[in-house]
């Protein structure tokens, strides 16, 4: 059913509708809002047999997250930025318990200086953390994008963070189809916890382990992980069948089956993206756009297959390491390079820093200096980069373009 929401609302209502046993709340902006209207949910009875805790702290809310998915509960949270930063220690025992815990990142830039508008630096710091991260392109798909996260984080017991872009799709009002109760448990089954604690039976999870075993733990995780680029589309498919639009899978390719440059982008900045793509081909120039929906695992098949054979790639980065480079576009080139044929040239462009917008022009400018030579493959470059803030600031900034 179609409603004018807002995409905090809507991605509450999703949560709501998936059942969940406890919700561990802390607020910090822009996911705020996410975690009110699911306690005005529970207050008002439309969310029924659900435990909402008013935690301390983002810590506290992914300790409470594990405690409650040991124990067999549908667990979810919510956080953003540098709340998630202080719940890193507790996520890497989410991950190396097996917790199929679901966790919304509205993504924020991490300070300092302090910023509260959004890019992707977040998420991105925590890419090694054991989560399956999965970006939504538009609010419709952070709903849809939900709905399958649980399902995925019980049928491999693994937890799953949805990320959307903060204020740009969190505050942002729009039509959404939400499907009914009825649609949502015919999708998301109840939950059948693989191992809970339970004082009648007692065992000890998350105990030490030493050398002898560690490595094969590490092993065992990365697999795991590495069946949910099985998975995805197997849920993706299962949610078309019963919910009756395509949503989710690995990649989202548009008109890149005869592409010659392709831009390769993570989340609502793939809008502007795809209508530069238009426009290009109306200029008679053959470009497409490559939407990364599940980040981690890394899904380089079909990156490899959607990108086929274009001779240019361009990486829109939200974030960056500093020091090194692109993130994304140094994952791009690892899945070219099992090709074992010369790959296209890679571009690595930092841009939207810290809520900066990405505008069309901007963009078409970034693909016309790539066709026409202006950029240098090997560099780090930064979109609309303001060079006489940089002189300003005495920084050495010629060092990058």
């Amino acid at each position: 059913m179609y409603e004018q929401l807002e995409g905090s609302k809507a991605v509450a209502k999703a949560v709501a509708r998936c059942r969940p046993d406890v919700i561990a709340a802390y607020p910090i902006s822009p996911q705020t809002h996410i975690v009110e209207a699911l306690s005005d949910f529970v207050r008002g009875g439309e969310l029924t047999g659900c435990e909402y805790l008013m935690v301390e702290s983002e810590f506290g809310a992914m300790s409470a997250c594990i405690g409650a998915s040991g124990v067999g509960a549908r667990t979810y949270t919510a956080t953003a930025s540098q709340g998630l930063l202080f719940m890193a220690e507790a996520l890497f025992n989410a991950s190396g318990l097996g917790l199929p815990i679901v966790m919304t990142v509205a993504n924020r830039a991490i300070g300092a200086p302090i910023n509260i508008w959004n890019d992707h630096s977040d998420s991105m710091s925590m890419r090694d953390a054991g989560w399956v991260q999965l970006f939504a392109a538009s609010n419709q798909d952070a709903v849809d994008l939900h709905l399958q996260a649980f399902v995925l984080a019980e049928r491999l017991s693994l937890p799953v963070m949805v990320c959307m872009d903060g204020f740009v799709l969190t505050h942002a009002v729009e039509k959404i189809d939400l499907p009914d109760q009825e649609v949502v448990d015919a999708f998301v089954p109840p939950l059948v916890p693989r191992q809970v604690l339970d004082p009648t039976d007692p065992i000890t999870i998350g105990s030490m382990v030493g050398p002898e075993a560690f490595t094969e733990v590490r092993y065992l995780m990365h697999d795991q992980q590495l069946a949910a680029l099985d998975e995805l589309p197997r849920i993706a498919t299962e949610f078309e069948r019963v919910v009756g639009r395509s949503a989710g899978g690995l990649v989202r390719p548009y008109r890149t089956e005869d592409a010659e440059v392709v831009v390769v982008a993570l989340g609502s900045v793939l809008g502007g993206v795809d209508e530069v793509v238009d426009a290009l081909r109306e200029d008679g120039i053959a470009a497409g756009s490559l939407g990364i929906t599940c980040f981690r695992p890394w899904p380089a098949e079909a990156v490899r297959k959607a990108i086929g054979s274009a001779r240019r790639v361009v990486v829109v980065e939200r974030a960056f390491a500093p020091g090194v480079g692109g993130i994304v576009g140094q994952d791009v080139r690892l899945a070219l390079r099992a090709s074992g044929t010369d790959g296209p040239e890679v571009y690595d462009v930092v841009a939207g820093l810290g809520g900066r917008p990405v505008t069309r022009a901007s963009l078409r400018g970034l693909v016309d200096d790539v066709l026409a030579g202006r950029l240098d493959e090997h560099a780090l470059h930064f979109l609309d980069l303001d060079r006489e803030l940089l002189d300003r600031a005495g920084t050495p900034w010629r060092r990058t373009s």
